[in-house]
């Protein structure tokens, strides 16, 4: 399986997080985002977003990480990280929704901002990433993990742009749950540090 990357991206590094954890192999082919190449073929057609990452697996092309999370964790078959049966899968969806939508657009929002020069609203994104680690901190104080109980996808998904936050000029120090489960994730067998 081919993963077309780009090392610095939180949504590649989510990808490469959980395959290290889940012991998959994947052959990184780092993409030239300054240079525009994930704007020409063969990647535009993989991916007419241009985005990344990107994922190939013989013939078939996935695009978007939450999807490439599901496809590698039902591939490799290992019940803990994706369950088989409605309720669980349905509780992992939640996060990996909430990774898409209100991580996205708030802690990664303003890391995008200062490190990449996004035009984007700094200070609207600052505001909202405080009511999305509220809603992390509160949850993880009840629990050790976003689902089930123990380790699965989501917290492969909504871990990037968490430790990356403080390069978006947000300080963690108020969220002691979430701080905690960072900590946990740094601690599983496999772990794959953050992007330098």
């Amino acid at each position: 399986m081919k993963l077309y990357d780009r090392s610095a991206s939180g949504n590649c590094y989510k990808v490469r997080l959980f395959a290290a954890l889940a012991g998959i192999t994947l052959d990184i082919v780092p993409v030239d985002f300054a240079a525009g190449e994930h704007r020409h073929p063969p990647l535009s057609e993989w991916n007419p977003l241009g985005q990344l990452p990107i994922l190939r697996d013989g013939t078939h092309t996935l695009r978007d990480s939450q999807a490439i999370l599901v496809y590698l964790a039902g591939i490799q078959g290992d019940a803990d990280w994706w369950p088989s049966h409605a309720a669980a899968q349905a509780e992992i969806m939640q996060w990996l929704s909430f990774a898409a939508n209100e991580v996205q657009h708030s802690l990664c929002a303003a890391r995008l901002v200062l490190k990449f020069d996004a035009p984007l609203d700094h200070a609207w994104a600052l505001k909202r990433s405080s009511s999305v680690l509220e809603v992390l901190d509160r949850h993880l104080l009840e629990q050790p993990w976003l689902a089930l109980g123990h380790p699965t996808i989501a917290d492969c998904a909504v871990f990037p742009y968490v430790v990356l936050a403080p390069e978006g000029g947000i300080d963690l120090t108020p969220y002691g749950h979430v701080a905690a489960w960072i900590a946990r994730m740094r601690q599983l067998p496999g772990f794959l540090p953050p992007p330098a």
